[in-house]
């Protein structure tokens, strides 16, 4: 039986970014070599990257498609792009699972559709956990992070980071498989 200590945030957001990177960091340090964290600016997919940086680990900085927030354009700054790459980290850039075209069909035709169902139940554990089951599948997919392995998660509610899990990875093919191992940290609210 293993025991960790959890950190339970008391409000979601950015103001937990600091101590969900040192989470992650201590997990490097145990052993643990892919990291995936999702960035909409690059913000924190920097302060990750600097943290993690000559310690050996595989950070995937996964970021929102272009044209998410608005048609032609993206939210990670070139200088956060630069700074990531040149610290060693990888960036995807793709569609997230759960809002591609059933959103699109939702908001056309007034229906609910399975990944939205998936990505509303995914919610109730919070918005943070949700993401980061996204975007292990979304670094599986895309040959970032292998399958079937133990993945340091970090994702949040808006901005920065406010979650950390260790998810069994798998390929959004292979969802079923997915498993979220451990919650280490998540906001309460």
């Amino acid at each position: 039986m293993a025991t960790r200590q959890v950190d339970y945030f008391d409000k979601a957001g950015q103001a937990n970014s600091d101590r969900c990177v040192e989470i992650a960091r201590q997990l490097v340090a145990e052993g643990y070599t892919n990291v995936v964290v999702a960035s909409t600016t690059g913000e924190t997919g920097v302060k990750i990257a600097r943290a993690l940086h000559g310690l050996g680990a595989n950070l995937v900085v996964v970021t929102h498609s272009a044209g998410f927030k608005e048609p032609n354009s993206l939210e990670l700054t070139v200088e956060n792009e630069k700074e990531i790459r040149k610290l060693g980290a990888r960036i995807f850039t793709g569609t997230i699972l759960t809002h591609s075209l059933e959103s699109s069909l939702a908001a056309q035709f007034s229906g609910i559709y399975p990944t939205m169902l998936i990505a509303q139940s995914l919610r109730r554990l919070g918005e943070g956990l949700k993401v980061a089951c996204e975007i292990v599948m979304e670094a599986c997919d895309a040959g970032l992070v292998p399958e079937e392995q133990e993945v340091v998660a970090l994702a949040g509610t808006a901005r920065g980071a406010d979650t950390v899990v260790i998810i069994k990875s798998a390929a959004s093919k292979r969802f079923l498989k997915l498993k979220v191992l451990e919650i280490l940290a998540k906001p309460r609210e």
